[in-house]
């Protein structure tokens, strides 16, 4: 199956950006190889089940290849060299990038974190991200990407804040109770 999106390796988890045309995905991804990160594919990425697990590469004729507007077709192993790339990847999170939308509510907890999305019968954990000017996409992916692996330790920031809050007003309703 072919998939309309890029692939690298970010912190070792093989991540799928999605999202329309124009909003920043190659550009995000060309930051985060700077960053050291992994390239996989750019645009279009040739899925396979494999032991069911979902494993993401490049058509043969893309492989190394980006396109980022204003400068055209680079090479990333030429250009950054062979550790920047890898031949294929497990998919085990895609995530989305979408256009900022004036009055739109967006979750501010992450309490509806990584929803599973079906891809070749494989489940992918599937996180929106709203872009909008002067916001770092590939910082935010770079920390969605470290959310999701904290995820799978058994980690959610949500919960612990909320844990927090609960015994804060607990705290407060005992003092409470003590100075009546």
């Amino acid at each position: 199956m072919i998939i309309p999106g890029g692939l690298l390796r970010v912190f070792g988890l093989g991540v799928l950006i999605v999202g329309d045309s124009g909003v920043g995905k190659s550009e995000s991804a060309l930051e985060l190889i700077t960053r050291g990160h992994r390239f996989i594919s750019d645009d279009v990425t040739q899925c396979q089940v494999l032991d069911g697990r979902l494993i993401g590469a490049a058509p043969e004729v893309s492989q190394h290849f980006m396109e980022i507007r204003g400068l055209g077709i680079i090479n990333i192993k030429e250009i950054f060299g062979a550790k920047a790339v890898s031949s294929r990847e497990e998919i085990r999170l895609m995530i989305k990038l979408q256009k900022w939308e004036e009055g739109k509510q967006y979750d501010r907890m992450g309490l509806e974190f990584a929803r599973d999305r079906k891809i070749v019968d494989v489940s992918v954990p599937h996180i929106t991200i709203p872009v909008a000017p002067g916001r770092n996409i590939a910082t935010l992916i770079e920390v969605a990407c470290k959310a999701y692996l904290l995820r799978e330790t058994g980690y959610h920031a949500p919960q612990e804040i909320m844990e927090r809050l609960d015994r804060m007003l607990l705290d407060q309703k005992h003092k409470k109770r003590k100075s009546q």
